[in-house]
């Protein structure tokens, strides 16, 4: 089993807490990095996941013979195990236990590709506006892990600091407002949120982890380099909540797929 060698100074751990987000300047190896890399682009070359549903356009309509502006893929260590025996996962597992007590886990949770000079942003969001509103799910955190080097025009985390306070989910809608696409972005309302934002560029194998509730964006890649980006989760199972959040924008989107399974099926 792969052994971790990373851990929280008490000052990263108040800041993150605070601030609801952190930047960790080296969070894997080089050597760790380069063979995520061969996983990674193995299986975007191969479509994992596809014919699944675990592997899609974030940011537009997903149609066939399209290419996508934001190509993601669930469970990416589904398709390549190796990944399962990486430090990645092993520095993962051993942050979510220091934030969170010895019952905490991390794992894999999705690979997104942004295309060199690829157009699509990934909007400000927050990422329990996608987790349905029956939880909370206040001890779970994204892991953002690049795996080449991220400066401001390539896409790199941005967060609002303390964002997350009040553990709310502020309204969101489907990216231009259209339930076909499944990336969410906020409600043009709740733009105000946004401010004092801090950009977090990285070098390859660098992180930076946020919780469910912090706002958070990447701008569009206008480099000449593919951004590969893994996102692992860590942490504890979130808490049932005795009155379920009204996110509307996911009841949206159902009905909108189930309408687009109901046309396939007649014709």
């Amino acid at each position: 089993m792969t052994q971790s060698n990373v851990s929280l100074t008490p000052e990263q751990v108040e800041f993150f807490r605070r601030e609801g987000y952190l930047s960790i300047a080296q969070f894997t190896t080089a050597e760790d990095v380069a063979k995520l890399r061969v996983s990674y682009d193995r299986i975007f070359a191969e479509q994992a996941g596809r014919s699944e549903g675990n592997q899609f356009d974030l940011a537009g309509t997903d149609e066939d013979g399209k290419k996508a502006a934001l190509p993601q893929i669930l469970n990416p260590a589904k398709y390549a195990p190796e990944m399962n025996d990486s430090l990645l996962l092993a520095n993962a597992n051993a942050l979510a236990k220091q934030l969170f007590g010895p019952d905490a886990r991390a794992s894999f949770a999705h690979a997104i590709l942004k295309p060199a000079g690829s157009p699509a942003a990934t909007p400000w969001h927050q990422d329990a506006a996608y987790w349905g509103g029956d939880y909370d799910h206040d001890k779970q955190i994204s892991i953002w892990v690049p795996l080449q080097d991220t400066p401001v025009e390539m896409g790199c985390m941005q967060f609002v600091p303390r964002s997350h306070e009040g553990l709310n989910i502020v309204r969101h809608q489907h990216i231009n407002n259209d339930p076909r696409i499944h990336g969410l972005e906020l409600h043009a309302s709740e733009l105000h949120h946004v401010k004092n934002v801090a950009i977090c560029p990285l070098k390859a194998g660098g992180a930076t982890l946020h919780g469910g509730y912090a706002l958070h964006y990447t701008s569009p890649n206008e480099s000449t380099t593919p951004r590969r980006a893994l996102i692992l989760m860590g942490g504890l199972p979130p808490t049932k909540r005795e009155t379920p959040r009204d996110l509307f924008w996911l009841e949206e989107e159902r009905s909108t797929h189930t309408a687009k399974k109901k046309e396939t099926v007649r014709a």
